[in-house]
């Protein structure tokens, strides 16, 4: 799985998984799923995609678990998001949101929207009471390639619900309501800004081992590719990175700051070298500053 470019990894892996993998998801992962740009289907292409993507090879009933999962992901791949969070048990984290609010995750869930196959192909459904799963063919968990998925369902009231996330992490849904994804992101950011500074500091280690103990700024690590040019802007990151090196380059420091202590992040963050030259991270909770 290829380092995550320009989106929350965590954020996106975890709807990754949730919307991929049916009640697979708990808590965030950590890995970052890929950003390459996906291609767009044009009419000339039709053959090639009905060879590739066969779309249902069963009878799909309206309003039956199979119809559900596919009016999910037609709403996903068209980018109407409300719709499609509205068919799954995260819609409690969903519904109270305004359009504008909505909008915050927009490049979020777009980024998961561009791996949904223009056909889904639905092979299989199972119904027993109130509970139902059904198999498509879906990305893998490294959205490398397409894989035979199961996709569980429970019914409430007179329609069928894509069990997206664990009864765990459905109450936590529940008990956040339209805080959840914002949550979620805080969370999100948080770990990135800590794994981001211990890449800095593995970037330093490494560029200090091919330039005769001298460490580089934040130019020179993303140069010799030691970091992702991301690290330059807070729009995908959440965070203000900075690396400061000495006059004699013999000493570096590193931050991370949140750009919006409300949105973006709560706590800061900062590598010092210690007098044997050791980097340690120090944290700094910003919450009760911007109050």
């Amino acid at each position: 799985m290829q380092a995550l470019s320009s989106r929350s990894a965590f954020l996106i892996c975890t709807l990754s998984i949730s919307f991929f993998f049916g009640n697979g998801c708990s808590t965030p992962a950590s890995e970052a799923a890929t950003d390459s740009a996906a291609p767009a289907v044009a009419e000339s292409e039709t053959a090639t995609v009905a060879k590739t993507y066969r779309g249902p090879t069963i009878d799909i009933k309206p309003n039956s678990p199979a119809d559900t999962v596919r009016a999910f992901y037609d709403h996903l791949r068209e980018k109407r998001f409300r719709d499609a969070i509205f068919l799954t048990n995260l819609r409690p984290a969903i519904e109270g949101l305004t359009d504008a609010e909505l909008k915050e995750f927009q490049l979020d869930f777009e980024a998961i929207a561009k791996y949904v196959p223009p056909l889904i192909e639905i092979n299989g459904e199972i119904t027993t009471g109130n509970r139902a799963t059904v198999t498509a063919k879906l990305p893998n968990e490294e959205l490398e390639k397409d894989e035979i998925q199961e996709i569980k369902l429970r019914k409430a009231g007179d329609i069928w619900v894509i069990l997206t996330v664990d009864e765990r992490a459905e109450k936590k849904i529940k008990r956040e309501g339209k805080n959840y994804f914002r949550a979620l992101r805080i969370d999100t950011h948080q770990d990135e800004a800590r794994a981001m500074l211990d890449r800095v500091a593995k970037a330093q280690m490494a560029f200090a081992a091919q330039n005769a103990g001298l460490y580089g700024d934040m130019n020179a690590l993303i140069g010799t590719e030691l970091l992702p040019e991301d690290i330059r802007s807070s729009q995908s990151t959440g965070y203000l990175y900075t690396v400061a090196v000495s006059a004699d380059r013999k000493r570096y420091s590193a931050s991370a700051v949140p750009d919006n202590a409300d949105k973006s992040g709560k706590r800061s963050y900062t590598i010092e070298l210690d007098g044997l030259g050791q980097p340690h991270l120090i944290t700094r909770d910003d919450s009760a500053r911007t109050k």
